[in-house]
C-alpha cells in the first residue's frame, strides 16, 4: 500500500514505488498569498484579516483550529458582496495574548471583525462554528444569515479522538519539525489525495503557514471546553441557518450538526454521505453555500 512520504518529491508530483501507474508530475505552482492587514479590536487583540469583494452584503468567515484565511477563502468564492476573512488569536499573524483562552474569547474576536467590517452574515467552520454559536448565545440577532460547516462541539467538549489530534498538531508545530507537522496534517487529506499533486500542494501550503506563524499555546485547552452551557441558548436566534456535516467524520460528528440544527429555529441541515467534501464535493459545497448566503 502506498503511504505518505515526507519531504515531498522535488518535481511537484507524487513519488510512487512498485508496480502501478503514476500520476502526472506536473502541476501549477501555488498562487502567492494575498496581502493581509492587522486590525486592532476594541478588546485589544490585533487580528489578521483579508477583505475581498465589494458592496453589500458583507460576510465574515471564521476558520477551524489550526487553519486560517487560506482554508476559508474557497467557501466564499461564489458569495456576493464583501467577504471578510480573518485569523483567530493564536493563528497566523494575529496576536496570541496570554492564555488560557475560552470560546468567549473567540466569540469576541469574531464579533470585533464582524463589527469592524460591517458583516451581516456569518460562516463558521469547526472551531469557528463554535465561536459563532457562543456569539449568538450572547447576541441572537447579530446576523441575518448563518452557515455552520462541520460543527465540532456544542454544549459538550470534543471527543477524545479530536482532542488527541489537536494536541498532536499543537505539539508538532511547537517542535518546529516539518516531518512531524506533515504527518499530522496529512491525516486531513482523503487517502486517495495524499500522493497527488493537489495533495502535495495542500500540504506545502499548510506547512508553510504553520511553520512560519506557529500556533498559540492557548489553543491547546479549547478541545476540553464546550462553546455553550446549554444548546437551548440558541432558541432566540431567528436568522435562517444552513448546517453542513459529513458522515464518517470522526472529528466533526454528525450528531453535533443534528443537535445544532434542532436548536436553531430556522435551520436547514444537509449531510454529505462521506468525509472529505472539500475534495470530493467542492462544486456542490460552494454552490450550496453561495445560494444560501446570496438568498
Amino acid at each position: 500500500m502506498r503511504g505518505f512520504r515526507w519531504p515531498p518529491p522535488p518535481d511537484g508530483g507524487p513519488r510512487t514505488w512498485g508496480p502501478g501507474p503514476g500520476a502526472p508530475r506536473t502541476g501549477r505552482p501555488a498562487l502567492p498569498e494575498p496581502e493581509t492587514e492587522l486590525v486592532t479590536t476594541p478588546h485589544g487583540v490585533r487580528l489578521e484579516q483579508l477583505v475581498t469583494g465589494v458592496g453589500v452584503p458583507a460576510t465574515v468567515f471564521a476558520h477551524g483550529l489550526g487553519n486560517g484565511i487560506a482554508t476559508t477563502r474557497p467557501f466564499g468564492s461564489g458569495v456576493a458582496g464583501r467577504k471578510v476573512f480573518f485569523q483567530f488569536r493564536g493563528h497566523g499573524r494575529s496576536d496570541a495574548p496570554p492564555g488560557p483562552w475560552s470560546y468567549l474569547d473567540l466569540a469576541r474576536d469574531l464579533r470585533a471583525v464582524a463589527d469592524l467590517g460591517g458583516a451581516t452574515r456569518a460562516f463558521g467552520a469547526s472551531l469557528g462554528a463554535g465561536a459563532l454559536c457562543r456569539l449568538l448565545a450572547e447576541s441572537p440577532e447579530r446576523f441575518e444569515r448563518l452557515v455552520f460547516f462541520l460543527p465540532a462541539a456544542l454544549d459538550r467538549p470534543r471527543g477524545q479522538v479530536a482532542r488527541d489530534r489537536i494536541a498532536d498538531l499543537v505539539d508538532a508545530v511547537g517542535s518546529g519539525d516539518a516531518s512531524a507537522v506533515a504527518d499530522v496534517v496529512a491525516v486531513e487529506l482523503p487517502p486517495a489525495v495524499r500522493n497527488t499533486p493537489a495533495g502535495w500542494a495542500y500540504l506545502r501550503q499548510r506547512l508553510d503557514q504553520l511553520l512560519r506563524d506557529g500556533l498559540g499555546a492557548g489553543l491547546a485547552g479549547l478541545p476540553d471546553q464546550a462553546p455553550l452551557d446549554d444548546r437551548a441558548e440558541l432558541a432566540a436566534v431567528d436568522a435562517p441557518a444552513l448546517v453542513l456535516a459529513c458522515m464518517g467524520d470522526e472529528l466533526h460528528p454528525v450528531e453535533v450538526a443534528e443537535q445544532l440544527a434542532a436548536a436553531l429555529p430556522r435551520a436547514t441541515l444537509h449531510v454529505y454521505d462521506r468525509p472529505g467534501v472539500l475534495w470530493s464535493e467542492r462544486a456542490d459545497l460552494r454552490e450550496r453555500i453561495s445560494t444560501f448566503l446570496n438568498g
